[in-house]
């Protein structure tokens, strides 16, 4: 079996580490005589797999007490729903900087659920190629909270800064983020926030997962409206077991921090391969007459790069040639085009020295 490397930007590439582990774990976890796949998540074998899971994310991501952490389902794209149902209690708008299609789709969300929305600020204008600035945003006077996206992953725009929330009136309203595309690729001060959510299928595990991080004086804003399911309060409450959890997924992302924590060494280390990483493929678009990335360099993104080629004939025989070539998933989003290299933590640095040769080549012998 030859393993590719894939480029995909979600479900993306899990650290082979993790897969063998769990290839290994399959049919007989830990002499139980059944797959984790088939334990009751109420039974001592489930529970201390989420439970050492979640202790290892705390670690990892220095999350304070006063924080809990959740592990439900439905994706980032549940939480665009769930967010304004937890925090709007009986009064006040959401509130939002819009830099791209997945910060849209949560402000259409939060529109479609309470009837308002209010835009803080946008990088519409610019094309999305580069973020607001923090003088830009304007919160509305009644703001309940502020959500950002800090990376977008389709576009590739990502904040150079962490935006500040005080309304005109001197209340600091909480910072949400959706962080999907790049939590755990460098280290993060979760007091900063006031919740923070992410879709598993990049840097954390396989899809089917997210991983929902609130802090606790936040948990008693919710509408008597809202479905139990979307309740941080019940879900904290509960341990995430209000039903049945997606406990493979769990099992994989508890794996996958286990990684990170004693293989790679810590987000320190993370950061700095992850930096690397994009140093050198953005390195190589620069330095090409044939590829270019439009987004305003302060505001590039580690996680994905899209880049386009100057001659979009030449679009197909790219991809083509580079899948014969073991690069697979460069596909840009069908959105915006082009090409898109997502390089995710499990997505090593010899993939990235890999496509950049690949891309040297095409253009010499295409260009």
């Amino acid at each position: 079996m030859t393993r590719h490397y894939n480029f995909c930007a979600g479900p993306a590439a899990l650290p082979t580490a993790v897969l063998e582990r769990a290839r290994e774990e399959m049919l007989d976890y830990q002499g139980r005589g059944l797959s984790v796949m088939e334990m009751s998540h109420r039974s001592d074998e489930y529970v201390a797999i989420a439970e050492k899971a979640e202790a290892d994310l705390r670690e990892l991501l220095n999350v304070p007490s006063n924080y809990r952490i959740l592990f439900t389902q439905g994706g980032a794209t549940q939480q665009f729903a769930a967010v304004p149902w937890n925090l709007l209690g009986p009064g006040g708008t959401a509130n939002f900087i819009e830099t791209g299609i997945w910060g849209k789709k949560a402000i259409q969300e939060a529109r479609h659920l309470f009837g308002a929305a209010h835009v803080a600020a946008s990088s519409a204008e610019s094309g999305h190629v580069a973020v607001p600035r923090q003088q830009d945003i304007a919160l509305s006077s009644d703001a309940a909270y502020l959500h950002f996206t800090p990376n977008e992953t389709i576009g590739g725009l990502a904040f150079d800064y962490l935006p500040h929330t005080q309304r005109e009136d001197g209340i600091e309203v909480p910072l949400v983020a959706d962080l999907s595309s790049s939590i755990l690729s460098a280290p993060l001060d979760v007091s900063r926030y006031g919740v923070i959510y992410a879709g598993a299928q990049k840097n954390i595990g396989p899809a089917g997962l997210v991983v929902v991080i609130v802090r606790e004086d936040l948990l008693d804003r919710a509408r008597d409206d809202m479905p139990t399911l979307f309740s941080y309060r019940q879900l904290a409450e509960a341990g995430s077991m209000i039903n049945t959890p997606a406990t493979y997924s769990w099992y994989l992302a508890g794996l996958v921090f286990d990684w990170l924590k004693n293989d790679v060494g810590g987000l320190d280390a993370m950061d700095a391969i992850n930096q690397r990483k994009s140093d050198k493929l953005y390195a190589a678009i620069d330095g090409s007459a044939l590829y270019s990335n439009p987004i305003a360099p302060i505001n590039r993104s580690r996680m994905n790069v899209p880049f386009v080629l100057a001659d979009s004939r030449l679009d197909s025989d790219f991809l083509v040639e580079a899948e014969q070539a073991g690069l697979l998933n460069l596909k840009g989003h069908r959105s915006v085009g082009g090409m898109r290299a997502s390089i995710y933590n499990a997505v090593p640095e010899a993939a990235v020295d890999a496509l950049v040769a690949f891309m040297n080549d095409f253009e010499q012998r295409r260009g």
